[in-house]
């Protein structure tokens, strides 16, 4: 799968997704989307890829939306931003509703759609180097990427409208403090961290954990018997797939479960 502006590779059940537009921050315009979306089917659709691992390239994790194509489009700057916005929203659905957990790996600042991506992650650690924050509002724009949805579930209302209106700027401590990251580690171990926690995850048990994203994306808009009705088909049914017996089995005899994605 050739890419000209992400960086994509599957092995041993990993998708590694790295944002590849170093010289423009890793900016997301029409055409990094675009190829953000065909890697996100894939990760969805393909049972071999158990999770997956996205970082940026050089420097920073991504600055955002890419100003200067907003600029270049001149008076069709609307249809290109929903262009852009649609394309985007759709990978994002893709990847928060997949079976394969998605780790983010902060390699430097994220603003902007960069933020909204770390915000949708299943699970995140940061450089120490890293910073977090929303932009949007200082080019006079509304967020985007689904941040409106998960920045208030992970820190709290009242801190995500003082992080969307004041583009107050948070370093990698203050992020885990917050709760956008799990961990932060020294800028040269991260990438090694994020592989380790990635890979395990690969080789858990991968429907069992699409189900339970599933269950967390729909609970935030559900009452509580609709959403225990589906936490009953949601467990019932994995123990009709191989993994859910595996899992019984092991913890009954003691030993460690091999799950194998199925």
């Amino acid at each position: 799968m050739a890419f000209n502006n992400i960086q994509f590779e599957v092995s041993d059940g990993l998708a590694r997704l790295t944002l590849d537009r170093p010289k423009a921050a890793n900016a997301l315009d029409l055409d990094l989307v675009k190829e953000l979306l065909e890697a996100a089917t894939t990760c969805s659709e393909d049972p071999s890829i158990r999770a997956v691992l996205m970082t940026g390239s050089g420097k920073m994790f991504s600055a955002g939306g890419d100003l200067r194509s907003f600029a270049d489009a001149g008076d069709q700057v609307a249809a290109h931003l929903t262009q852009l916005a649609e394309t985007l929203h759709a990978a994002i659905a893709k990847l928060a509703r997949m079976n394969a957990p998605l780790v983010v790996a902060v390699n430097g600042a994220a603003a902007g759609a960069g933020l909204s991506l770390v915000c949708m992650s299943d699970l995140a650690i940061a450089a120490e180097s890293a910073s977090f924050t929303m932009a949007y509002t200082a080019a006079g724009l509304t967020p985007d990427g689904s941040s409106t949805y998960y920045l208030p579930r992970a820190v709290g209302e009242r801190r995500a409208r003082e992080l969307i209106l004041t583009n107050r700027r948070l370093s990698s401590g203050e992020a885990m403090e917050w709760g956008l990251v799990q961990a932060v580690v020294p800028d040269d171990e991260l990438m090694a961290e994020a592989e380790k926690l990635a890979t395990r995850l690969s080789r858990g048990p991968t429907l069992a954990f699409g189900a339970a994203k599933r269950l967390l994306i729909d609970g935030a808009n559900s009452e509580l018997e609709p959403q225990m009705d589906a936490e009953t088909k949601a467990i019932a049914s994995m123990t009709e797939n191989a993994d859910g017996r595996e899992g019984i089995a092991a913890f009954l005899e003691k030993r460690r479960p091999e799950f194998k994605g199925q």
